[in-house]
């Protein structure tokens, strides 16, 4: 490591010791309104404000020339058309919405901004829009001790991220993850703030290497960006849903993912033989333990060239594809960016040929070091290059591949850099520019490319894409695992807060590597793992490069028992689970959400690192710690039902929690209900049983929930093909009542009704579903 070197002391790398000289933005000289964007012509740079919503509006500086109003890599909606109310005085501009008002003051130019309750969002003070000679960008906002900041995608370290400074430049990390870890493999330049019960959000668009920094100031924070312009939209909320709602509004929502990739992968770096594969396959159906996906990570490929089999690993992959799938089980090849030099491969001759690879500005192919050696990489940033690399995939789709695994996409290439040279062109569809600028995106760009053409290929079918790499946005394309994690119960502990800010990040589809992929995991540690990502919303166990394997299997049958049960469990809950993923892709919501998603008003929800939820009413409290069989739960307002032990508890405390290494404290809220599923074996995964538990309360309480089905494989959803349930449950003390509110869509499922469960009922207590007295509890049932 270059830190470990002379080059520590290079005389470039000092620290600067005297203050950061920036140039304030400067006095207002005019502003114009033009087609609802008002710009702002300062001293020192011009400004646009352009509201792209009622609760939404954004803020373009540019200290060179007029805003560029059309350049994002993340924004794929236009503005609407919104209703504006200007009062204007020499001091001051007010600029106000149904839901935003923004008071701009002149002399010298500054913003603040309210929402329609006269509630403070942000302000700026002494400082505001500023930026440096060397081309930096600089945005201070004022900071308010009741803040806490959440968000900013794959960050390591505790859930409220208040005193912390991060830095959005995707890198290739395999060291260990430590809380102080920083950059990691996605950039996501955005962050939610709550304060006092209420939330806003902020999201900064640029590029760039960027910087957010709660830590240097206890009254102001600050975002910056290495070049570019600044261009941030500031959103309303004012819950935490509204500014997840708003920003996917901006960024885009996941697609729904296919039922396969929601349940149990198997990985390792590597299975490196079709015979390996195969009795892997075989031994989790003779141990009867779920599994929807194998990964065949880099070895599958002949030298590590990307679109190949290596034919003495793996003599017939379509035969191998095909026999799995009818054993229920999909193979997820890994694909890299790096394209080998070799003159006598297909792909880096017509790289070459048709100019698709990057380039420095003279002409030349940049090369990096990568798996297969000196390498060239497509230019994603182009649009025919993403067109080329889209129909490439026909390869894997052309054999039943229905999946694809997208890694080192940051790019990661074999040098002191870790990356591309930043000097490196691309074409950027017709505007060139440098790696510098493009970065951050050049992995969204590469998943682009691979979802789009996957979905054009499988004619119907949804693809799954996994994704190391990313920007804001990147959610439209694909899943993220959160990168090359160890085996240690710290990591265990660290991807909590990772994968619940992921989701309040707009990326509802993460999870990291179960068991740990670096380093030997061990029995306990591997159970206890399992049994978190059993509700991780990605669940795949992967393991490095002579390292233990981890199977289910690989400790004993004490262990498999409980980690079979645990993978079973997922399929158990896959009606919950799916139905929280169509929430998801319709709002933009997590599955796996902190508690102050839920309960923004408890401060004791804060910073609650090692529980989460699933949905709405139900909260997951796993053991974290080794030798562990007790301890304390923060269970928040209401009341509470274990769902193993059927315990009650009241909320609003912490209780202490037994759980033996074969238990995980799961808790359902009462008054609410969750949909349960079957597992029946690997080759039928579909439940023919659904059942809908309601949990019964008695404090005149109402719960609306969607339930959520279709064929689980195409898009024939999109044409009315799915089965969508708005159910409500009233408990009071005298009844519990469960009524269908609406039923939308014409799919007809396998099951012609949905058997209903009333847990905990009290004497005295009649149950009535859809308006009916039902006297016999054992046979209750909605149909479908």
């Amino acid at each position: 490591m270059l830190k470990d070197t002379s080059f520590a002391i290079h005389p470039g790398k000092e620290q600067q010791t005297g203050p950061v000289i920036y140039q304030d933005i400067g006095n207002v000289l005019k502003h114009t309104p033009v087609d609802n964007i008002y710009l702002f012509t300062c001293e020192n740079g011009d400004v646009a404000v352009q509201f792209y919503t009622d609760s939404i509006v954004r803020v373009v500086m540019n200290q060179k020339t007029e805003p560029k109003l059309h350049a994002s890599k993340a924004v794929h909606v236009t503005p609407e058309d919104v209703r504006i109310t200007e009062v204007n005085s020499e001091e001051v501009l007010k600029l106000k919405s149904n839901k935003l008002e923004l008071i701009i003051r002149k002399t010298p130019f500054r913003i603040t901004v309210k929402d329609d309750q006269d509630r403070l969002i942000v302000a700026e003070g002494e400082r505001g829009m500023a930026y440096r000679e060397n081309g930096e960008v600089t945005v201070f906002k004022e900071m308010n001790e009741n803040d806490h900041f959440y968000g900013f995608g794959e960050k390591s370290g505790y859930l409220d991220k208040r005193g912390e400074k991060y830095e959005m430049w995707n890198t290739d990390v395999y060291a260990p993850h430590n809380p102080e870890t920083d950059p990691l493999y996605e950039s996501i330049p955005y962050f939610m703030t709550l304060r006092q019960g209420r939330a806003h959000g902020l999201f900064f668009d640029n590029t760039f290497r960027t910087e957010f920094d709660m830590k240097s100031a206890s009254d102001y924070y600050s975002f910056s960006a290495e070049g570019g312009q600044v261009d941030y939209y500031v959103l309303a909320g004012p819950e935490p849903k509204a500014v997840l709602e708003q920003y996917t509004h901006l960024t885009g929502r996941m697609p729904l993912p296919p039922k396969w990739a929601i349940g149990y992968h198997q990985s390792r770096y590597s299975y490196k033989t079709e015979m390996e594969v195969r009795e892997l396959a075989k031994s989790f159906v003779e141990h009867d333990i779920p599994v929807d996906a194998i990964h065949l990570d880099i070895h599958y490929m002949n030298g590590y060239r990307v679109f190949t089999f290596d034919k003495e690993r793996f003599p017939n992959p379509e035969k191998l594809v095909y026999d799995l799938k009818e054993m229920g089980i999909r193979i997820v090849p890994i694909v890299d960016p790096g394209v080998k030099k070799d003159s006598e491969y297909p792909i880096y001759q017509e790289g070459v040929r048709e100019n698709l690879f990057c380039k420095y500005i003279e002409g030349d192919i940049y090369f990096g070091e990568v798996w297969p050696g000196e390498s060239a990489f497509p230019d994603f940033t182009d649009g025919n290059v993403r067109k080329w690399w889209s129909d490439k995939h026909a390869f894997y789709t052309n054999i039943g591949i229905e999946g694809i695994w997208n890694d080192m996409n940051e790019p990661a290439v074999f040098n002191e850099t870790k990356t591309m040279d930043v000097s490196v062109i691309h074409r950027n569809d017709g505007e060139p520019t440098t790696h510098r600028e493009l970065h951050n995106v050049y992995g969204l760009f590469m998943g682009q490319a691979t979802y789009d053409g996957m979905k054009e290929q499988l004619k119907g079918k949804r693809p799954f894409l996994l994704t190391r790499a990313g920007y804001a946005g990147v959610q439209r394309y694909a899943a993220v695992w959160t990168g090359d994690n160890r085996s240690f119960w710290e990591h265990l502990q660290m991807s909590l807060p990772m994968v619940m800010n992921m989701g309040l990040s707009g990326v509802p589809f993460t999870g990291p590597d179960v068991g740990g992929f670096a380093h030997d995991t061990n029995a306990e540690l591997l159970t206890r793992w399992t049994q978190v990502g059993a509700f991780t919303p990605y669940f795949r166990n992967h393991s490095a490069i002579e390292t233990r394997y981890q199977e289910p299997w690989q400790f004993g049958e004490k262990y498999e028992a409980i980690m079979k049960k645990y993978i079973q469990m997922r399929y158990k809950w896959m009606p919950q689970l799916y139905s929280l993923f169509f929430q998801a892709s319709k709002h933009g919501l997590p599955v796996m959400r902190p508690l102050l998603m839920e309960y923004p008003g408890d401060v004791k929800t804060y910073n609650l690192n090692d529980q989460f939820m699933i949905g709405d009413n139900v909260v997951i409290a796993p053991i974290l710690t080794p030798s562990t069989t007790a301890r304390a739960v923060y269970l928040p307002a209401g009341d509470w039902v274990e769902y193993t032990s059927g315990s009650m508890y009241t909320g609003g405390k912490q209780h202490l929690i037994h759980a033996k290494l074969e238990d995980m404290p799961i808790f359902v809220k009462k008054g609410t209900a969750v949909m349960q599923g079957e597992w029946n074996s690997n080759a039928d995964k579909t439940s023919k049983n659904i059942r809908m538990d309601v949990y019964a309360g008695d404090g005149n309480g109402t719960y609306v929930f969607t339930y959520y089905d279709d064929d689980g494989e195409t898009f024939a959803y999109e044409n009315g093909s799915y089965l969508k349930l708005d159910v409500e449950v009233i408990s009071n003390r005298d009844r519990v009542e469960v009524n269908v509110r609406s039923k939308d869509g014409d799919y007809v499922p396998g099951y012609k009704e949905i058997t209903v469960n009333i847990i905990g009922l009290k004497e005295g207590q009649n149950v009535i579903i859809n308006g009916e007295i039902n006297r016999d509890n054992d046979k209750l049932s909605l149909k479908v």
